[in-house]
């Protein structure tokens, strides 16, 4: 997720750069310096406590040169951590809510993606997100607004986040009705904090293909074997679900009940720049509490990529990069 990399010292230069006056350290001692922002983004309390700061960094993005500095930023972390497929969502609202033209935000990450591409070998993909705390005329404005990008597969697909429990996914059935009939790949946030009852609306009101987060799926044995049978790709992100108390510890987290039934998921970063972990970092992190063997961590790779959004012929060239990895590694732990 692009936003979701804005590490602390991007934030500050942005800030400066545009003569954006961030919250002072009276007001919020976290904004004394770039260390201490990132040591409060240590110390998030829920959800909400993120979005707070999360909201504070768009303040900063204002030209597509911010969203391509952005998305690069990220980009180059995750190709030192062995990426070679990225798929990132954005936010469009929250930035056309501040003034920011679409055309700003969508050409910066273009840029970025193919940057990416051509300097560094990964593929990327972009999903535009519709943030749920805000009305669902907004999240229709915003698809109207996108809905050519959407269609031409300058963006991938539609997704749903931001703040979850009190905005269930039926709410938004019809705009994912509209992206369905157009033919639009469709995925959502739901069972992160929100129960498991949220996983099955996203399911059967918004007729998803994939489930972003989804660790309440173990609540309930029968969606969780339903889920399993139709082969739908969980996207997991550990370290974020950790950071925002969703759960107590790695160890807590349902991957080992997912394998056993055999939901297809993968691990994925959230957030990175604020919840201390990209995507290396939350491997490890699995690892580390599962000590999973060299053939599960095959089946989750392969899941990843059977789930991803890109081509087949690419597909086809990632499940062959994993077989020459494969044969060479002994799964050694982090």
């Amino acid at each position: 997720m692009p936003i979701g990399s804005l590490s602390p010292k991007l934030l500050f230069r942005l800030a400066q750069k545009h003569h954006i006056s961030l919250p002072s350290p009276a007001e919020d001692p976290a904004f004394f310096s770039a260390s201490t922002l990132l040591e409060r983004y240590e110390k998030f309390s829920s959800l909400d406590d993120f979005l707070h700061y999360y909201f504070i960094g768009m303040s900063v993005l204002l030209e597509s040169s911010d969203f391509e500095a952005l998305a690069w930023e990220y980009f180059l972390q995750a190709h030192a951590d062995g990426v070679c497929h990225a798929e990132l969502f954005f936010d469009a609202q929250a930035h056309i809510g501040r003034g920011v033209v679409y055309s700003a935000v969508i050409e910066g990450f273009v840029i970025a993606c193919r940057r990416a591409e051509e300097q560094l070998g990964m593929s990327t993909k972009l999903i535009l997100c519709f943030l749920r705390h805000l009305p669902l005329r907004s999240a229709e404005q915003t698809f109207e607004t996108a809905r050519g990008d959407l269609q031409s597969g300058k963006i991938a697909g539609i997704g749903l986040d931001s703040s979850e429990k009190q905005f269930p996914p039926q709410l938004f059935q019809t705009v994912y009705a509209s992206a369905k009939k157009l033919g639009i790949r469709r995925t959502a946030h739901a069972g992160e904090e929100g129960e498991v009852s949220f996983i099955r609306s996203a399911l059967d009101t918004l007729d998803i293909q994939r489930i972003d987060h989804g660790i309440r799926l173990a609540d309930d044995t029968e969606l969780m074997e339903t889920v399993a049978a139709h082969k739908i790709l969980v996207t997991v992100c550990p370290l974020s679900n950790v950071r925002l108390k969703c759960v107590g510890s790695i160890a807590e987290l349902p991957l080992r009940k997912f394998l056993d039934v055999g939901v297809q998921f993968s691990i994925n970063s959230d957030d990175p720049a604020y919840f201390g972990g990209y995507i290396l970092d939350n491997y490890c992190a699995v690892q580390d509490a599962f000590n999973l063997s060299k053939q599960e961590w095959i089946r989750i790779a392969s899941a990843g990529i059977e789930g991803s959004w890109c081509s087949s012929d690419r597909k086809t060239e990632m499940m062959k990069m994993l077989d020459e990895a494969a044969v060479l590694q002994v799964g050694q732990a982090c």
